[in-house]
């Protein structure tokens, strides 16, 4: 329980199912994030109190018993230095991606075996689905019903054994259906706003000083200064410093140069990409070519693409129309109409 309107309603719909629910709430902010004056509301963060308190009045207000289990240390090795190691090396990662598989659906559980808390399956208040197919006994992994709040982007890498003991009780709910049972259940949470940021006050709070470098156009020539590559993204256009006949978008990062390269939107433009850490979910494996639908995005719509191994553990991926802003670190995630087939991490936009 995260102390939101959804983990909150997923908790009070499974009591109604007749569940004996009991609420587990992660402490993960190590009180050495700064933030601004006003910052908006974040997964981990100065907040975390507030959001522990609305988990506790919830879990009263409903009548099963909440426990608050200390991640924080297991919190910053998994999540917050994977995000700096990755954008230190030039690249941008997803911390909601990694966080699900190594902390929420793993090192949670763990920690709540070990104090002692048994339980038959795991839910949270993600929107997504999750049905068992009889004929090729996997657990498959589908989008929720309201695909304007489909989060199974960022579940697509958990396993089947992960799968097999989770519930997802909103994936059959709207936004506002969610928010009128809070309503009904007199629940304090149910105007609250949703987490805006995965730090709260914005991510740069975990670098400290940064380096600064040159920024160079397609040709090499130096156009400005950067204040440090984790503070940029391929396809950034905000922030830049540099005017120009027309805006310029970041194109690549080269960490070891500790450059920042720039150019027009139309450099942007890839029709290809390698991905590696795969994680199938719909098939044991990929053996060959296949078409089907690449999103690499959370929020972009899915496109066809042809998805072509390459050895144990790479992809390729080719896209019916050139992508923008292809970005090494982001996760690329496979569908077959409502259903994840699997997902990888992007490492390039071309084969070697």
């Amino acid at each position: 329980m995260s102390g939101g309107v959804d983990s909150s309603v997923a908790a009070a719909l499974l009591k109604e199912q007749g569940y004996q629910v009991c609420g587990v709430t992660m402490q993960t902010w190590n009180g050495g994030l700064t933030a601004p004056l006003e910052p908006r509301h974040g997964c981990c963060g100065p907040g975390e109190e507030e959001d522990i308190e609305d988990a506790q009045n919830v879990a009263r207000t409903l009548g099963f018993p909440l426990h608050v289990l200390d991640m924080r240390q297991e919190y910053e090795n998994e999540v917050l230095d994977y995000f700096r190691q990755e954008y230190l090396a030039g690249r941008t990662p997803n911390p909601c991606f990694r966080c699900n598989r190594r902390i929420k659906f793993d090192g949670l559980l763990a920690r709540s075996r070990e104090y002692g808390i048994e339980f038959d399956f795991f839910a949270t208040g993600h929107y997504a689905r999750i049905k068992h197919d009889p004929d090729s006994r996997r657990y498959l992994l589908k989008k929720a019903r309201d695909t304007s709040k489909d989060q199974s982007y960022f579940l697509a890498s958990l396993s089947q054994e992960q799968l097999s003991h989770s519930l997802f009780p909103l994936g059959d709910y709207t936004k506002e259906a969610v928010r009128k049972i809070a309503l009904e259940l007199g629940l304090k949470v149910k105007n609250k706003p949703d987490s805006q940021d995965f730090i709260s006050g914005g991510y740069q709070s975990l670098f400290g000083k940064t380096e600064a470098g040159r920024i160079l156009d397609g040709e090499g020539n130096v156009l400005g200064e950067h204040r440090g590559i984790s503070g940029y993204t391929i396809g950034q256009r905000r922030g830049l410093g540099i005017a120009a006949r027309e805006p310029l978008y970041v194109t690549a990062i080269d960490a070891e140069e500790n450059t920042v390269r720039v150019g027009f939107r139309n450099e942007l433009y890839q029709d290809s990409l390698v991905a590696g850490s795969l994680n199938w979910i719909a098939i044991d494996d990929l053996k060959e070519p296949a078409r089907l639908m690449a999103r690499i995005r959370s929020a972009q719509n899915e496109v066809p693409a042809t998805v072509t191994p390459l050895g144990e553990d790479m992809v390729h991926v080719t896209f019916s129309e050139p992508q923008m802003a292809i970005t090494p670190g982001q996760v690329v995630v496979f569908y077959r109409g409502d259903t994840v087939v699997g997902s990888g991490i992007i490492e390039s936009t071309k084969e070697e």
